[in-house]
């Protein structure tokens, strides 16, 4: 029982695994595929030791923060799907909605009561660790937490880094170690499963196994939830892995080659798309990563020999494919990383010293523009590019990734004070982003105020030292028209200045 590695397992109690359990209880909440997933590896293995049943539960909640429409109906997408794939497997899948608040308080532990071990996805971020800390005092017997996070281990760094750099170098260093333990492709496959057990009638009575027809009952489920039915799903983008799939397909075909040159134009679409459905665990990175290396033919023996922190030529492979590396496996990964070692990772305190300086000692500058949230919310600026940019956050769950930088410096901009724009950032953000409450989401809100850059001169209003952005700037480097004029938001109304 060892092709899970040791270092993307920890416990979260001290109690025994039971052998006269009635089966191994798989608790999917990060990781919500079938498919290179290392949690399902390791209840596959408790599986077949013990030989005993595997039951998957996939509950979703309602009564957690910025709970809506969006995020629901993205999360349903995904449980349907993978209704069909345990169906045609020895395997019991249990998906639970949640009708209101605290409803499903119980059913983890009730279905724990019955099973050898528990095991659990690990996620570094959002309310999730304190979910996982709960239900590991709730469970009478041993609850494994299990890492499918990155192609770097979370344990295998247990600081945080300054920069990308500086954790790029160490990635460098020690990844090469981990390229050859991969969760598998598919962990049911020629899998030596004990046949499907059965739920006990009074588990079901008080917490209804979702049905096929539910899951796929379209919005309609949504309206009897309580949710924050005012933030809509989007309707051109479906969770799930087979639209993951298909959008990493594409971006292989059609993207990939350009991805360098073409990834920070706005009015280019050259990016996988695929952070939403990586966020909801719906398609693996290291899937990811062996498709889009297997393109070119690499192996580890590419690799350069030393580390030296450089973004290009340490995997030996093309231009475009070491940029998309970098963005896909140092960024995403340093975002994980500062999540997992910091509990702070979320507020103002956790900027460096330099960042944290210059912004108090900029606190009291006339700011040339001042919004509330609400101004904000309905990209009611002076700015259209910046409107655009949020009209296409509200509308679509997204920002392009490079106006999503621009995007948070003209809310510090356009603010009373630092932290009072890094709550609207995080708000807003997570309200209507598919792809917000992930370490990558504060990866790029903290960027903005300061995380992982350096000083810069000259020394500004506002921003001090903290790297500035313009939309002027931006529109003298890239072709920004047909984008403002595809998310365009014309009422400028409601501006107060400073006096």
């Amino acid at each position: 029982m060892n092709s899970v590695p040791k270092i993307r397992i920890r416990t979260g109690n001290s109690l025994p695994a039971l052998q006269d359990g009635d089966f191994i209880l798989y608790w999917m909440i990060a990781s919500r595929r079938a498919t290179w997933n290392f949690a399902l590896d390791r209840a596959v293995e408790w599986t077949e030791k013990l030989q005993k049943p595997l039951v998957v539960l996939e509950a979703l909640r309602c009564g957690y923060p910025w709970a809506s429409d969006r995020i629901h109906r993205f999360v349903l997408d995904g449980m349907a799907e993978n209704a069909c794939w345990f169906e045609r497997m020895e395997v019991l899948y249990y998906p639970y909605l949640e009708p209101t608040p605290n409803a499903g308080k119980g059913l983890l532990a009730a279905l724990a009561s019955r099973a050898c071990v528990v095991v659990t996805d690990e996620f570094p971020c959002f309310f999730l660790p304190h979910m996982v800390a709960s239900g590991a005092r709730q469970a009478p017997v041993l609850m494994e937490v299990v890492d499918s996070n990155g192609l770097l281990p979370l344990r295998q760094a247990e600081q945080p880094f300054p920069t990308a750099f500086a954790f790029r170098r160490f990635l460098q260093r020690e990844l090469p170690q981990h390229l050859g333990e991969f969760p598998k492709a598919n962990p049911l496959l020629n899998a030596r499963l004990p046949k499907a057990t059965v739920i006990p009638p009074e588990i079901l009575k008080r917490w209804p196994k979702a049905s096929p027809r539910l899951l796929n009952s379209g919005d309609r489920v949504l309206a009897g939830m309580s949710l924050d039915h005012e933030i809509h799903p989007v309707v051109t983008t479906r969770g799930g892995s087979t639209p993951a799939q298909a959008l990493l397909r594409e971006f292989l075909r059609n993207k990939l080659a350009s991805y360098a040159e073409a990834r920070n134009e706005p009015g280019q679409n050259a990016t996988s798309e695929l952070s939403p459905y990586l966020h909801f665990g719906h398609i693996s990175v290291h899937q990811i990563f062996s498709e889009i290396t297997g393109q070119e033919g690499w192996s580890p023996d590419h690799l350069a020999l030393r580390s030296t922190g450089s973004r290009t030529g340490w995997w030996g492979l093309s231009k475009a494919t070491e940029a998309c590396l970098d963005q896909g496996v140092i960024w995403r990964e340093l975002g994980l990383n500062f999540c997992h070692t910091r509990n702070d990772y979320d507020q103002f305190e956790s900027l460096p010293a330099w960042a944290l300086k210059t912004l108090r000692l900029h606190a009291r500058d006339q700011r040339s523009h001042l919004y509330t949230l609400e101004k904000f919310e309905r990209a009611k600026t002076h700015d259209p590019l910046w409107n655009a940019a949020q009209t296409q956050l509200v509308r679509e769950g997204r920002i392009h990734n490079y106006l999503r930088m621009l995007w948070g410096k003209k809310i510090l901009e356009w603010t009373r004070s630092a932290t009072k724009a890094l709550e609207i950032m995080v708000q807003l953000n997570n309200k209507y982003a598919l792809d917000g409450r992930d370490p990558n989401s504060y990866n790029g809100i903290f960027w903005c105020l300061g995380r992982y850059d350096r000083p810069w001169g000259p020394e500004r209003p506002v921003f001090g030292t903290v790297r500035y952005m313009s939309s002027e700037n931006t529109a003298r480097k890239f072709n920004i028209r047909e984008y403002v004029r595809k998310y365009s938001s014309s009422s400028h109304e409601g501006v107060t200045r400073e006096k």
